[in-house]
């Protein structure tokens, strides 16, 4: 039995060991031999390091499953200090991934056989996939952050440039390209931004002012841009089946927490829901906000949508209430009445914009007060004021600081103008007498009447 047993052992160690599919180079023949590598996984370690150790079997395993696929390298930083020196290792296991001799990137993805093979079998396949017009739909409708390329041509220096672009991001995102000429012009952008831009502080001024949708939620390209992407294609996916069957409206997305001043001005900044809130201001200044919860199918927002286009949306007005008597010498104007008084076709009105916070517009109250008696039985003059803090003000009035005041003339209601004058009530009355339709009849003008003088009968 003993001698059995010497004569496995003996067999067992004259078998020759395994070769191993992880290909080991050094300080001498490292550049060489990645130079002609399309991409490499390599590992830097020491032998002493436990992870390392742990990471062995799974880093075997992995190399011979991708053997003639993706080459899985090692190595030994405690014999090749300079190789490691030079990428800047500074801990084991280290694994960069590297591109025709180039360091590409960190290797992020997951440390087992099967995760290793997965993780690289993406990046040896090409940085961007060319997509069908079937492959397209299914492309970026995917949760997953995507990036599409439109090109006439499949050469020359964009395409060139959109493909090494796709290979430095190809950990971050997923990169299609389209060639076909249906779809091209189907999604060729209209202006500089494309169908659903992220508006921004910077770009901001570019896209509002027009008729716009905009779409809040928690957007953050950086930290989430999966998860930024997957609000914004639900909203592409509802905007382009209405552009197409054409209606006109622009669409953004944009953050809440940058944008909170804009869900203030729609009452929407009371809401806690984590998904999108929808918003739409024309560029008349009207608002229309989504009061049924965003879903993830896309089913409220075209609901929103087709009400707006079939006019059937209330728009939304920040408004006090009408007061309830208005009959003082200075007009009280709110949102809801201001169309009825500021542009009443047949008056002249100065309308004064304030806080009341302002302590500028403290002092001239008392002025403005006195202007509006000296005024008030003018039957085509009107003098007046809001609180543009708890009123929309609307276009094409424009108020940035206070007090803001504008002469709207009789008939030209949509052309006022901003009052740049004293504020004193001879500087008001001056303004008026040569700016109003008809000369301001002043309380202080009116003479009583004279009485007949009776002719004594005597001198009859």
């Amino acid at each position: 039995m003993a001698t059995l047993l010497l004569a496995l052992l003996l067999a067992a160690a004259a078998w020759p060991a395994r070769a191993s599919d992880v290909l080991e180079l050094s300080d001498g023949d490292f550049d060489s031999g990645l130079a002609d590598r399309n991409v490499a996984l390599v590992e830097f370690y020491a032998p002493w390091c436990g992870h390392c150790k742990r990471l062995a079997p799974e880093y075997e395993a992995a190399a011979t499953r991708l053997k003639g696929i993706v080459p899985l390298v090692k190595v030994d930083c405690t014999a090749n200090s300079e190789t490691c020196n030079k990428y800047g290792v500074s801990g084991y296991p280290t694994l960069k991934i590297f591109r025709n001799g180039e360091e590409s990137g960190a290797y992020d993805g997951p440390r087992t056989a099967d995760g290793i093979v997965s993780h690289l079998k993406k990046q040896a396949g090409p940085a961007s996939v060319p997509l069908s017009p079937e492959g397209f739909e299914k492309f970026i409708n995917e949760k997953d952050a995507a990036v599409v390329g439109f090109f006439r041509e499949l050469f020359g220096d964009a395409h060139s440039e959109y493909m090494k672009a796709a290979s430095n991001l190809r950990d971050h995102y997923r990169f299609g390209h389209v060639s076909d000429e249906d779809l091209i012009k189907k999604y060729e952008p209209d202006g500089d931004f494309g169908l659903c831009p992220h508006m921004t502080e910077d770009n901001k001024e570019l896209i509002q002012g027009k008729d716009v949708l905009v779409a809040y939620y928690d957007i953050d390209y950086e930290k989430n841009p999966k998860g930024s992407n997957y609000w914004r294609n639900r909203v592409m996916k509802v905007a382009r089946s209405f552009l197409d069957a054409g209606h006109k409206l622009n669409f953004a997305v944009a953050s809440r927490k940058t944008f909170g001043h804009e869900l203030t001005e729609f009452g929407l900044d009371g809401s806690t829901s984590d998904v999108p809130l929808v918003a739409i201001r024309t560029a008349k200044g009207e608002k229309f906000a989504m009061q049924e919860e965003f879903s993830r199918d896309g089913k409220a927002l075209e609901r929103f949508l087709q009400d707006y286009f079939d006019g059937k949306l209330k728009r939304y007005l920040k408004s006090e209430p009408i007061p309830e008597n208005n009959d003082g010498p200075v007009k009280v104007v709110v949102a809801e009445n201001f169309d009825e008084i500021v542009n009443a076709e047949s008056k002249d009105v100065l309308v004064e914009f304030y806080a009341p916070w302002c302590g500028h517009c403290k002092n001239l109250e008392p002025k403005y007060k006195e202007l509006g008696e000296k005024l008030n039985k003018d039957p085509h003059i009107v003098i007046a004021k809001m609180d543009a803090t708890a009123n929309d003000v609307p276009l094409p009035y424009e108020v940035k600081g206070f007090p803001t005041i504008y002469f709207s003339p009789a008939g030209s209601k949509q052309s006022p103008k901003k009052y740049e004058g004293g504020r004193e009530v001879s500087d008001f009355v001056s303004y008026l007498k040569r700016e109003a339709t008809y000369p301001p009849i002043l309380q202080e003008d009116e003479k009583p009447k004279k009485k007949k003088k009776k002719v004594p009968k005597e001198d009859l």
